[in-house]
């Protein structure tokens, strides 16, 4: 799995001009599902996110993490992370999960994240998604989990 995470003041996501999630403070998670993707893969994730630490403590220090913080996040699906343009003009998305199994994985990340006392938003998988955001920081990281999808070294 690969995550782009960024610490927002705010974001939403719209769809067909309704906003179906909106936060302050907190994570947007752009969400990517590879081939060979499995539980393990989500369990890291969301262990990954949970605990963060990517929020500035008293010192003003990125030493808190979102359930430290009570701070909510939105998780958007995102194949394109899956992309492939290192050859030719058109990206090969033939690494991303086929969609079927991307959904019931990105499902059980937002399922296990709430399971957590996380307060959570999601995007509409596989819809045309309008995401909109304030970057604090700006922060923004990438994360992959260490599946059979991820790059070894």
């Amino acid at each position: 799995m690969r995550a782009v995470v960024q610490r927002v003041l705010e974001a939403s996501v719209t769809v067909e001009g309704q906003r179906v999630s909106d936060i302050g403070p907190g994570l947007l998670v752009l969400l990517g599902v590879g081939k060979g993707d499995a539980e393990a893969d989500v369990a890291w994730m969301v262990e990954k996110l949970a605990t963060l630490r990517i929020f500035e403590d008293a010192a003003g220090k990125m030493n808190l993490s979102l359930e430290e913080t009570s701070r909510q996040l939105i998780v958007v699906s995102q194949f394109t992370l899956y992309g492939d343009a290192r050859k030719g003009r058109r990206p090969s998305f033939i690494d991303a999960m086929e969609p079927v199994s991307a959904k019931a994985l990105y499902e059980r990340t937002c399922e296990l994240l709430r399971q957590r006392g996380l307060s959570v938003g999601t995007g509409i998988f596989a819809a045309d998604m309008k995401v909109a955001l304030v970057n604090d920081g700006p922060v923004t990281l990438l994360l992959e989990s260490p599946g059979p999808a991820a790059p070894t070294g």
